[in-house]
């Protein structure tokens, strides 16, 4: 499995992420293809300037175009204070053979290497098991449960944050 930056041609990927109602099942449900798009065109301006990194997973023996999913690393703001904020999301058909939590080891580990990125904040949805394993086995710490609003939409959560470089488990499962 190896991570690259996303690029125009994405778009598929994003929608199949985005759009589908399993896939967002535990984030409110299917967005709207436009809002997709724009999400993509938003997102290929932050990797231009390095403001976020967006990575999409390729899965190994697939061809460059190939996205099992994606991970991102971001910045935003909660209560007056600058936070980082890592998510991740696999295609139904690449699910369960570890690729997310390689991803979020390895992106842990750029940031660690970065140091720009300081507490890394993960938030997701308290009955995803998956993601919330993802955390317990890379060593992020709960904080609690908490709502938060994704894309319009009030999301019961599980917060959870990690030092970069503090951060254990494996990658693989």
């Amino acid at each position: 499995m190896r991570l690259r930056d996303v690029r125009a041609g994405d778009a598929e990927a994003y929608v199949r992420m985005r759009c589908d109602p399993v896939m967002m099942a535990e984030l409110g449900g299917p967005l709207p293809r436009e809002r997709v798009e724009a999400r993509l065109r938003k997102d290929l301006a932050e990797v231009a300037a390095d403001s976020s990194w967006i990575r999409m997973i390729v899965p190994d023996g697939a061809g460059d175009g190939e996205a099992a999913g994606t991970v991102t690393l971001w910045s935003d703001q909660e209560d007056g204070a600058t936070v980082s904020e890592i998510g991740w999301m696999v295609l139904p058909e690449y699910q369960g053979r570890g690729l997310a939590k390689a991803a979020v080891r390895l992106v842990l580990d750029a940031a660690a290497e970065d140091g720009r990125w300081g507490e890394v904040h993960a938030n997701p949805g308290t009955t995803n098991g998956p993601s919330n394993g993802i955390c317990r086995a890379l060593g992020f710490r709960l904080l609690g449960e908490r709502d938060l609003d994704f894309s319009d939409r009030l999301l019961r959560t599980n917060h959870w944050v990690v030092v970069p470089g503090e951060h254990t488990g494996s990658g693989t499962e």
